[in-house]
Formats: C-alpha cells, structure tokens, sequence
C-alpha cells in the first residue's frame, strides 16, 4: 500500500472495488481478494466499509478475513516465502527445514524481517505432495526443498 494515500481515497478507492464486485453471486471473497491485491493486505478500517456495502455485520467480514491464511492483516514484506506444513511435507521434513528458515530469518511464520525483505508463511498444501517438502517463493513453486536449497533461496532474497 502506497503509504501516502489520503483517508478519503482510501475509503474512495475501496468503495469502488467493492461496488465493482458486489453484483457478483457470493462476493466478499472476491472483494476480499480485490483488496488486498490493491493495498497488500486488507486493512481493519476496509471491514466496515465491506460490511456496510455487503449488509452483513463487521463480525461476519472479520471471521472472513480470519478464517482463510491467504488474507493479510499488515503489509507483507518484498517477497513472500510460503513452507508447506501439510502432511506429506511434514513427512518428509518440513518441521527441521521450517526451524532452520526461521532460524536463518529470524522470524517466526505470519512475521516479516525487520528489513521488510521477506513475509514468511505456512501453507497447508501448495499440490506437491509427491515432491515433498515443498515452498514457493512470491509465484514460483518448489519441490524436494533441503536445508541447503531454502538457505540459497533465503540468501538471495536477503540481498
């Protein structure tokens, strides 16, 4: 989110992706969506606004947001790394490969490093099951993550 906007086109550029989709058959998770690809997260003070335009309380948007792990409740850092946490992942190790990741970041997962370099999150299935353990960095999936090929990955987005 571009920190120089005003309240007023805050609220005005809100409104108008939510009017934009409000038409559609269930639609708050798209305006959901909507939102935080336009601001990089979906502030508190856009749940009224969604409640009020969809008629639905600002408990039932919040539980929305709350619900799904995809929706942010702050500004995600440069990159996003995402660890798989599913089963077949944490079969293979993901839990050893998550402590070193954390570790080398300095993080925990929903925290981004304080050079705002990188958002680290869990994820309960990126599809990879029979390349596990998986990750993916912003867009880009990987399978048969070790130890060695997270700690390039973390190298290179720290640069």
């Amino acid at each position: 989110m571009n920190m120089r906007i005003s309240a007023g086109e805050f609220t005005e550029r809100s409104l108008q992706i939510i009017r934009d989709l409000k038409h559609l058959e269930g639609p708050m998770l798209p305006i959901l969506h909507a939102i935080q690809a336009e601001f990089g997260y979906v502030p508190d003070e856009v749940k009224p606004i969604i409640a009020s335009e969809l008629n639905l309380s600002r408990a039932e948007v919040h539980g929305v947001v709350t619900f799904y792990h995809e929706f942010r409740d702050h500004p995600a850092g440069r990159h996003v790394l995402k660890l798989c946490r599913a089963e077949a992942c944490q079969s293979m190790g993901s839990d050893r490969i998550a402590d070193r990741v954390r570790q080398l970041l300095g993080i925990d997962f929903h925290q981004t490093t304080l050079d705002g370099a990188v958002t680290l999150e869990p994820v309960y299935c990126l599809g990879l099951c029979a390349c596990a353990p998986a990750a993916m960095l912003d867009d880009e999936v990987y399978g048969r993550v070790d130890e060695h090929c997270l700690g390039e990955i973390v190298a290179e987005v720290r640069r």
